[in-house]
Parts: structure tokens; sequence; C-alpha cells
């Protein structure tokens, strides 16, 4: 008996430890729909399309956006809840792209990992239904006024299906904004990188595989384009939506060679509608970018350059040469580690700093990121028709000295803005606050 009440009593304190551990992991609970019109008044809003409005004023009613001008425009706000906000700042939300959010939570627990499907062709691997809207980092993201985000599978040739959420929901079909966007190709490199074992030094070696991936990409395609539906082939049946210009082909590519490889690789299957993501030579080969109409999803802002010949500040002024040589440009996450994409604004910021206009650099995080994805018609810039999807600081939320998200609305739900951080920060202040010196 003596033995069974001490096992029975480790375990209750076994358990109680993890309970205890597991309250410190706070994600709020989805918010209510709308419950009436609301007017966001005196404020600075941001439009999104490079258009500011001083004393403004947005309405919005059953999450839609119903309203947008400045004071005088004598927009009706009767039976309005007036949120008067002079001098504070409305944007639209910020779309991340191209990130694992909600597929991965701690990198060394298998259970927490989602991102990444075992082979090359992985075709049918949906995002879609592997979200997970109770991730602790999807409220980190959201105080930084991230409120959309493409989350995106990896790994192999064809990495799967991306699809576009809300960060606000019960489970992935609640947080759906857009489904299956698009088909993700990983085009392999010519080159590989890995570190010797011997001196611990990085090493660029041939890769010996190329041919034979580009020949098993060919033969993908070539089956794709013929497949009749019969026998089932769950790889060839996901590329029929990208064979019939249903969805974008997302190619991922940095080294200029692979990337002019891989666009003529896929016009070779005359799709269409291409977006070329990581693009770290983009710069190199523009004049092609330019001419075949391809978008970027930028994502090396934050790094060191990636050739020894570029600039020191080469990744930071590449968004502002791109778009100034005629290339739609947005800013993605996927070269940043997850836990740093919730610096998504600040990577904008940076690009500011670079050459940008602050409201064109705005944009790179909205409105061209929302047409890039295709989801523009919804959200990316506060105008009449779109989704209530917007937030408020109360300073320029491309500065990390002056952002402070204040509140938040997705789909004109409040949302709430506390999470594991606020939490340790009250906890800590708690603490340090209670000492004596």
């Amino acid at each position: 008996m003596r033995k069974h009440s001490v096992k029975l009593s480790v375990m209750a304190t076994l358990l109680f430890s993890l309970l205890s551990g597991l309250s410190y992991a706070i994600v709020p609970i989805p918010a209510a729909d709308q419950s009436g019109p609301i007017a966001i008044v005196g404020a600075i809003i941001h439009v999104g399309n490079g258009q500011v409005i001083g004393d403004g004023v947005i309405t919005f009613d059953e999450g839609i956006i119903t309203a947008v001008g400045s004071g005088s425009d004598n927009i009706d706000t009767r039976d309005h809840q007036i949120i008067n906000l002079e001098g504070q700042h409305v944007y639209p939300g910020f779309i991340l792209a191209n990130t694992t959010l909600g597929l991965l939570e701690v990198g060394s627990i298998r259970a927490t990992d989602d991102v990444y499907e075992a082979g090359d062709i992985n075709a049918s691997v949906r995002s879609a239904i592997a979200y997970n809207t109770d991730s602790e980092l999807i409220p980190a993201s959201r105080f930084n006024g991230i409120l959309t985000a493409q989350v995106a599978p990896q790994g192999g040739l064809i990495s799967g299906a991306s699809s576009v959420f809300k960060l606000d929901g019960w489970n992935w079909e609640d947080a759906m904004l857009s489904e299956d966007v698009g088909l993700h190709m990983r085009w392999p490199s010519i080159k590989e990188r890995s570190r010797n074992q011997q001196t611990g030094i990085f090493e660029t070696s041939d890769n010996e595989n190329y041919q034979a991936q580009v020949q098993l990409l060919n033969s993908l395609f070539q089956s794709a384009q013929t497949y009749s539906g019969s026998p089932l082939n769950l790889n060839l049946a996901a590329m029929q939506p990208l064979m019939s210009g249903a969805a974008k082909l997302f190619v991922h590519a940095d080294q200029a060679k692979e990337i002019i490889s891989a666009i003529r690789f896929a016009q070779s299957f005359d799709i269409g509608d291409i977006v070329l993501v990581g693009g770290m030579d983009a710069l190199m080969v523009k004049d092609f970018l330019v001419a075949e109409e391809i978008s970027v999803i930028y994502e090396r802002i934050h790094e060191l350059p990636g050739q020894d010949w570029y600039d020191v500040d080469a990744p930071f002024k590449t968004p502002f040469l791109l778009q100034e040589a005629g290339i739609k440009v947005g800013i993605g996450g996927g070269a940043t580690e997850l836990q740093s994409q919730r610096n998504l604004p600040f990577f904008a910021g940076t690009a500011a700093a670079h050459g940008l206009d602050r409201e064109d650099a705005l944009s790179l995080i909205t409105k061209n990121n929302a047409e890039i994805l295709g989801v523009d018609d919804r959200v990316g810039t506060l105008e009449t028709g779109k989704d209530a999807t917007l937030f408020v600081s109360s300073g320029d939320a491309l500065d990390m000295r002056t952002s402070q998200v204040l509140g938040a609305y997705i789909q004109g739900r409040e949302i709430d803005l506390y999470g594991t951080q606020q939490e340790l920060y009250e906890r800590f202040r708690e603490k340090y606050s209670n000492q004596q010196e």
C-alpha cells in the first residue's frame, strides 16, 4: 500500500507540474462576431495603397468596411459605436507570406512539427488541414499587426499547397480565408553548401543529383498534363488546378541561373501565374522578371549578403531596386526562423530606410502581398467592401521603437492581443518590482 501511495503521489506531482507549465501557454479564445456598427474617428488612416488620410474616419459593420474617408466627408456614423483615436494610426492587417506558422511549434518535438513530408513529390500535401489555430506563436504575431498569413509546407521538390488564413478561429476551417491558393515547387540547387565534417568550414560543391531532380520534375509535369483521373493518383490529381490555371505556382529559387531555369521550366508547361519566392539573386535577373511579369516574395532582407560581391546593404535595398525596376514585390518570412517572423513590419521598415517611400514599404506587407496571393478582394487595403481586418498603433507600426499595437480587428471581430509575451512581462515586472534593493 505504501509503495502505491508513493507512486500515486509522484504521478500527481508530475501532473500538477505539467498543468502548471501549461498555464503559461496563453492562447486567447477566438473573438465573437461583431455585434454592431463601429466608427473609428480622428485617426491617421494608412490605406495600404500609398494613401494616408489625416483626421480619418473608417466605419465597418458585420465584418465589412462600409466607409473610409476624412472627417470632412460627412460619413454617416449615426447608430455606430464611436471610437475616438485622435493622433493614433490605423493600418490594414499585415500579411505574412510563405510561413510555417501553425505548422511548427517546437522544432525539437516531433509531434509539433507538421512542416515536412517524406519524399521529393508531395503535391497532395495541404497545409490547410494541418494548420493549428492554437499555436502560441499566433498571438505573438498578432501583437505586431500580423493578422493574415499564407501557411505553406516545405521540403522536397514539390512541397504541396498553401492556404491563406485569418489569424483567429477555432479550427482551420473557421480560420480559412482562401484555400489552396497555389502549389510550391523548390527548384533543385545547382550548387550545394555543406559543412566539412573535419574542418567545420562550409564548402560549396556541385549537386550531383541536379539533372536527375530536374528530370523527375519534368516527368511529373508531363504526367500531370495528360492525367485523365484514372487510375487515381493523388499527386497528379492535386496538380490539376495548377494545370488549368486555377492555382498559382510558387517557385522557390535564389540563384540567378536557378531562377531563370525554374521559370522557363514552368512556362514550358503553359503555367502562367508564377510567383518567385526567396529571390536572393533577383536583382541580377530583374530584366527577365520584368519581361515575364513575375512577382517576387522577397525573403532575405534581414540577412547578410548572399554573394561575396554584393554590397553589405544589398538585402536591405533589394525591395526598393526591384520595385523601381517595375516588379511587384512582397515580403515573406520563409527564410527567417519562425519565431522571428513576427518582425515582418520591421522588415518593411528596413526597406523604407533603404530607398522605399514609407507608404510604399507598407504596401509590401499589405496590398502587394494580398495581390500576389490573390486575396486582394478581401484584405490588404482599407477600402469599402473589404474585410474589416485592421489594427490601431500608437506610433509608426514599421518602426520597432514606436510601434505599439493597441487594438486589432479581424473581419470586424475585436481580437484579444494578450499572449505569452504579455504574461511573461507582467510576471517578471511584478517579480522585480517587489524585490528590495
